[in-house]
């Protein structure tokens, strides 16, 4: 998966990744960092603290580049100037929905919340 990843990235000569054993990231300028891992019989893909398991390699690739399309946008809300819950959300009809979300389950809930939106349009839909 990791070399289809690269073979696809090539079309976006200005946008840079790493590579490391088994995972690839790329982080647009502006945008969230977008990230697989290859464990081996299943696939890991994930924005910034969001993830989500995959069976296949077809679903894995396709959710990797939805993140990297402009139908996709990363909530990221943070307390005290710390991440803990990432909610991933798609366009549809020009409106916003609610995918799935990921959180920590220890944070510090007593400190001030900020609520961040960051989006990746490498990939015009």
């Amino acid at each position: 998966m990791i070399a289809e990843i690269k073979n696809r990235l090539g079309q976006y000569p200005d946008l840079q990744y790493t590579e490391e054993s088994r995972r690839i990231s790329v982080t647009p300028e502006g945008g969230f960092t977008v990230w697989a891992a290859d464990n081996g019989g299943s696939f890991t893909i994930g924005f910034e603290g969001w993830h989500e398991e995959f069976e296949t390699k077809e679903e894995a690739l396709d959710c990797f580049a939805w993140g990297l399309s402009a139908d996709c946008r990363l909530m990221i809300v943070s307390r005290g100037g710390r991440p803990h819950k990432w909610t991933v959300q798609r366009r549809k009809s020009g409106e916003w929905f609610t995918d799935s979300t990921t959180g920590l389950l220890f944070f510090p809930y007593w400190r001030k919340r900020k609520v961040d939106y960051k989006q990746n349009a490498v990939i015009n839909s």
